[in-house]
């Protein structure tokens, strides 16, 4: 049995894999078994977060199991619909527009990140620079999962890695405070 595609096909998948539409699926058994997510290794200070605080984590990130299987890629962040979602680092923004019936950002940043943010209303265009702070939108109200009025589900991935944005804004340091009544 041959697996090449017809000739008069392969222009076609040749233009869908240049343009990223096309993925190949690795065998299960040749696949690494799952460990923890990646831990994100950026510069402190190189990232700030999307909303001004106060900012809950209403839902945290859980990572999947398997590439398609079930997690929380991205944390939902507590927010007031309007308020200006922020981007959390300098980059480029690779999507703007609707997606699944709600506003989504996409901003590529420098060392393969990818953050996206939704659900917003863009303010932004693709192709467009943006730096840490600059704001992307107004927040939206309608979050499926969100058990406030509004949040920002908040992602980052690197390649097609989903990571733990909240890794982002964190120095990775721990500081030990004095035990009460010490």
């Amino acid at each position: 049995m041959r697996n090449d595609p017809s000739p008069s096909r392969r222009p076609v998948l040749a233009l869908l894999a240049a343009l990223g539409l096309l993925t190949v699926t690795v065998p299960a058994a040749a696949a690494p078994p799952p460990g923890p997510p990646a831990p994100v290794t950026e510069p402190a200070g190189a990232f700030t977060w999307p909303l001004a605080p106060p900012h809950p984590v209403l839902r945290p990130f859980t990572a999947p199991s398997t590439p398609y299987g079930p997690g929380h890629r991205g944390v939902d962040l507590g927010g007031t619909p309007g308020e200006p979602v922020l981007a959390a680092g300098a980059g480029v923004v690779v999507f703007a527009g609707q997606l699944a019936g709600r506003g989504v950002v996409s901003v590529d940043h420098p060392g393969g990140l990818r953050t996206s943010y939704e659900p917003l209303t863009p303010a932004v265009a693709a192709g467009q620079q943006v730096t840490a702070g600059t704001p992307l939108g107004p927040l939206s109200a309608g979050h499926a999962e969100c058990p406030a009025v509004a949040c920002l589900h908040w992602g980052v991935r690197r390649g097609a890695e989903y990571l733990d944005p909240l890794g982002l804004t964190s120095s990775g340091r721990v500081r030990l405070l004095p035990w009460p009544g010490e």
